[in-house]
């Protein structure tokens, strides 16, 4: 499945430099499993941040989104 993720985090501290906002958004292929698993530790993992990015120590407010992109790209089809 082709997914869209958008993370947005505000009040980072990336390597003693202050950032008031970062916005970023990529897409990936995926499994319905792999993507529980993703919006699972992402839930549950305080740290879930700072532990995979190098240089970032701290971050205030964070959120992830995830939207299925093969849906929309089927419904825009069908319209035709």
């Amino acid at each position: 499945m082709r997914v869209k993720f958008v993370l947005t985090m505000d009040d980072l501290l990336v390597e003693n430099n202050t950032i008031d906002q970062l916005i970023l958004d990529w897409e990936s292929d995926m499994d319905q499993g792999e993507i529980l698993e993703l919006s699972h530790k992402w839930i549950t993992s305080k740290n879930f941040l700072t532990q995979r990015m190098v240089g970032l120590l701290k971050v205030g407010e964070s959120s992830l989104t995830i939207e299925p992109l093969e849906e929309e790209e089927q419904e825009h089809h069908d319209q035709f």
